[in-house]
């Protein structure tokens, strides 16, 4: 099938699987004598995979990890899980900083009156440097 076949099968674009392609993520396709890329089952499988892995915010790098490690016969789920508990570390890093950034916006929020005055507290705390915010200044 044409590169726009792949795309809707595996709900990527065109450009992204070119880009997988380049960089050696994916096998590449076969070309016909028009020059035109031909995916086959094959492909699709590693672009699900990908498509799939990339939903669960795995890197393209650890994306490579993972399809290969699936097309190796003698892996070690050992190494498969390595990964997804890298992946839910990193995923829960990124829930506190958000938790964190939440809070101080909540309590930003509170301190503005939300009136016709001029005076903004959210204002003035985006104003100041990080140093004088340390020393209470």
């Amino acid at each position: 099938m044409n590169i726009a076949k792949a795309a809707r099968e595996t709900g990527l674009t065109a450009k992204t699987i070119r880009y997988y392609e380049s960089i050696g993520l994916v096998s590449p396709a076969s070309r016909l004598e028009n020059g035109y890329r031909s995916y086959d089952d094959k492909h699709l499988r590693e672009l699900r995979f990908i498509s799939h892995a990339r939903e669960l915010g795995f890197t393209l790098e650890e994306c490579g990890e993972l399809l290969g490690l699936y097309k190796t016969d003698n892996r070690r789920s050992a190494d498969v899980k390595a990964l997804a508990q890298a992946r839910i570390e990193d995923i829960e890093n990124k829930i506190n900083q958000l938790q964190t950034m939440r809070d101080s916006l909540k309590e930003l929020a509170s301190c503005c009156h939300g009136d016709d005055r001029p005076d903004c507290p959210i204002l003035d705390s985006l104003a100041e440097l990080p140093a004088q915010k340390k020393a209470g200044l």
